[in-house]
């Protein structure tokens, strides 16, 4: 079983992209939550004929996936996608020049997912909240407007009737008892500990469906 994990830096996470990797090799799975997802997953089903992909870039927004999405995704026709996408088509009009709206945002997502279902009828879908914690430049009119961006993801979940994960919850209850700094420095690139409590949500939400087993 093939499972590809596609989206931004932090399902990148500095992996290597100078070669094309293997299913399951640590330097193509970066340093982040798909990495921990990744052992414990292998650790729990070591039997198992598990194939693991990272397909993340940095800096992406939904229409980059688009470029690349025959190449990156489709090609490799995976049975398992995970995407985690969100956070620079919001960012990104912020302080970076984008011009895309929230309306480009659902738009395109919901193109992407209907395109990867076209391709590949079988696959199971696997959709990321996306999230921001009020820290550095992140504040709180940022939270408030990128709730619409998380409602959007939740909505392109339901469309597609695939598995969320529901990232923002997870985090925001880590906040309970931890200031948001010390899971995300910026408010958007998780730190070491975050990206533990990302792992294990993916993997428990993901493992209650039982998809891994069909």
């Amino acid at each position: 079983m093939k499972i590809l994990f596609q989206g931004d830096s932090i399902t990148d996470a500095g992996r290597d992209m100078r070669v094309v990797h293997t299913a399951n090799n640590p330097s193509g799975l970066g340093h982040g939550y798909v990495l921990m997802a990744v052992g414990r997953l292998l650790a729990e089903y070591p039997d198992s004929s598990l194939q693991f992909y990272n397909r993340g870039i940095s800096g992406h927004k939904v229409f980059q996936l688009a470029n690349r999405w025959k190449k990156d995704c489709l090609n490799l026709a995976p049975d398992i996608l995970s995407i985690l996408i969100g956070v620079n088509d919001f960012w990104h009009t912020m302080d970076g020049g984008y011009t895309g709206s929230l309306e480009t945002y659902e738009r395109d997502y919901r193109a992407l997912i209907d395109q990867t279902r076209d391709a590949l009828p079988q696959i199971r879908l696997v959709i990321c909240e996306p999230f921001m914690l009020p820290c550095a430049e992140v504040d709180q009119s940022w939270m408030q407007q990128f709730a619409y961006y998380r409602e959007a993801a939740q909505r392109v979940a339901a469309h597609a009737s695939a598995v969320f994960v529901p990232f923002q919850s997870v985090l925001d209850h880590a906040c309970q008892t931890a200031q948001p700094a010390l899971l995300t420095p910026d408010g958007v690139h998780p730190t070491l500990g975050a990206c533990h409590l990302l792992a294990h949500a993916w993997v428990d939400t993901v493992c209650e469906t039982g998809i891994l087993d069909e």
